[in-house]
C-alpha cells in the first residue's frame, strides 16, 4: 500500500469539510458524523 505525502491528506481533508459546508452541515454535524458514522 501506497502511504500518501501528509500535506495531500491534509489538502483532502479541507476540501472535503470544505464541501460538508457548502451542503449546508454544521461543524458539530461533521464531527458527529466523523466519530459515529451518522448525522441525526
Amino acid at each position: 500500500m501506497e502511504t500518501l505525502p501528509k500535506q495531500k491528506v491534509d489538502c483532502d481533508w479541507v476540501h472535503l469539510l470544505e464541501e460538508a459546508r457548502e451542503l449546508g452541515l454544521s461543524i458539530d454535524e461533521i464531527r458527529e458524523f466523523l466519530r459515529k458514522g451518522t448525522i441525526r
